[in-house]
């Protein structure tokens, strides 16, 4: 029998630290609702005392959601439990989360206080949290470079007090795995009463090793653990929630299980991250776009012959439809043939051959290839009636924003005009009722790849048809022509049998 892991999500609070992502009362309902549906136990709406809208924002969260644990941040002091208590008014399972700083650095400088006092304030603020709420956590801020004895000394009278969860948080991300390790076995191994407990790990990723410390916390007895969403937080970022539960669920020896649908990861993922305005690094494990992409050509042979070959994760797992053959010079024949088949185009022999050659040679020196790409190689072989081009992009706005767009679809010529909420908008929504793709625009990021008043801007989008994702990349100093060169791009790498569903 393995033990229940409790999911702790803190991305509403210690998540929306990072500058810029702050969220607003109806986002964060937005993200409590889409966590909860994901299977989250508890999630840690705010810190009620810090400002008005944290304050608004848990008592909302409360109200929205049923099934999981709403938790309150506070510090040791009277007055942020008796706010965090006031803002879970309304929480169908209301907690406090209070607690202190416990290493000589916080003790010393930031408390400018003495260990024996640490103690004393930790105690009475359980003490005080448990006259409002039966469930009270303790933090013991910046644990991983605490003295043990004086940690575990902390942790059992914290646990006499009525705390029913203890925080063990790695606050500055410092330790290493066997240290983080061997913290949590020191607490079960030395502190009498740790089984009135429930141990949760606060990993954060200053060296990189936030999962990594998280999981040998798991494994030396810790059943909650403290992630984010995509591991965003302050500074390096905190536990990566889908990295800690995609781990455990792999690895069948670590006893432990949650309640995470993992089919929700990605969704959840894409949806923070458009709310926080925070893109999803390429390779970020299980979520990031190139999670489960090829480009190598022995990875490509190997996952096209047993997906397991090179994936310990089915992408449908995680809520992504299917593995990215992505074609480069270092792909093989197979990736090739993949391609061409899923255009049509089936070559055997001599003919692939040739035009896997040729395919080189290009790779060589193009970075993306693409369907027109592919459709130029193969040309001789196949009708080209389907490919697109845009021709020429023109926007006003008088009031109201206009655009036209031309296209050639093959050796047919088409024009469209839209309005829009803005020029990008308006061109897109034209070049939709050319193609009538039925396609949505999952993904929309604009970089600046040079600086100053002449900036060029690359844009990237992924568009999902039929549940499967196409990306497009585009490059100008017009940020609506490369929006509109980037949304072409991707619609010529859906395959023509794609098209024939639309």
């Amino acid at each position: 029998m393995s033990d229940k892991l409790w999911i702790f999500d803190t991305t509403l609070r210690d998540g929306e630290q990072v500058p810029g992502c702050q969220l607003n009362t109806q986002e964060k309902i937005i993200v409590a609702k889409a966590l909860e549906e994901l299977g989250v136990d508890i999630i840690e709406a705010g810190f009620p005392i810090s400002s008005p809208g944290d304050f608004n924002s848990v008592q909302e969260i409360s109200k929205a959601v049923s099934n999981p644990i709403i938790c309150a941040l506070s510090r040791a002091v009277e007055k942020d439990i008796e706010v965090a208590a006031a803002a879970l008014k309304y929480a169908k399972k209301g907690r406090i989360h209070t607690g202190i700083g416990v290493s000589p650095y916080h003790i010393q400088y930031k408390l400018r206080s003495t260990p024996d006092e640490i103690i004393r304030r930790g105690v009475a603020a359980v003490k005080f949290a448990k006259r409002f709420v039966e469930d009270v956590e303790f933090y013991a801020e910046d644990a991983g470079r605490s003295e043990p004895d004086f940690l575990f000394k902390i942790i059992e009278e914290v646990i006499k007090a009525g705390a029913t969860v203890v925080n063990i948080p790695d606050t500055t991300g410092y330790t290493l795995p066997e240290q983080y390790g061997a913290i949590i076995a020191g607490l079960k191994n030395n502190v009498p009463n740790i089984d009135k407990a429930i141990i949760a790990t606060h990993c954060h990723n200053d060296l990189g090793m936030a999962t990594a410390n998280t999981v040998a916390g798991v494994q030396n007895g810790a059943r909650q653990v403290e992630v984010t969403i995509n591991g965003i937080g302050e500074r390096a970022g905190n536990t990566s929630m889908e990295e800690v539960v995609m781990a455990i669920k792999c690895h069948k020896s670590i006893p432990v299980h949650t309640d995470i649908v993992t089919q929700k990861i990605y969704q959840t993922s894409r949806l923070v991250s458009k709310l926080m305005n925070m893109p999803v690094q390429p390779n970020k494990a299980i979520v990031g776009r190139n999670a489960f992409a090829h480009s190598s050509g022995i990875h490509q042979d190997g996952v096209l012959k047993h997906r397991e070959n090179y994936e310990i994760i089915d992408p449908k797992e995680v809520g992504v439809e299917e593995s990215s053959i992505v074609l480069t010079a270092r792909s093989g024949r197979a990736a090739l043939k993949h391609h061409l088949d899923a255009l049509g185009v089936e070559l055997e022999g001599e003919e692939l051959r040739e035009v896997y050659e040729a395919f080189l040679v290009l790779a060589d020196s193009k970075r993306d290839i693409g369907r027109k790409d592919l459709l130029e190689l193969v040309g001789k072989y196949m009708d080209e009636s389907n490919f697109i081009e845009l021709e020429n992009v023109s926007y006003s706005s008088n009031g109201s924003v206009k655009a036209e767009v031309h296209l050639k679809i093959g050796n047919e010529k088409h024009v469209a005009s839209s309005s829009g909420v803005g020029p990008v908008d308006a061109v897109l929504k034209a070049i939709e009722k050319i193609v009538k793709p039925q396609v949505d625009l999952e993904e929309f990021l604009i970089q600046a790849i040079t600086h100053g008043s002449d900036d060029v801007a690359k844009v990237h989008m992924r568009l999902i048809k039929s549940e499967k994702p196409y990306y497009g990349f585009a490059s100008n100093q017009d940020i609506v022509l490369a929006s509109a060169q980037a949304f072409v791009d991707a619609l010529n790498k859906i395959p023509v049998k794609e098209y024939a569903t639309a």
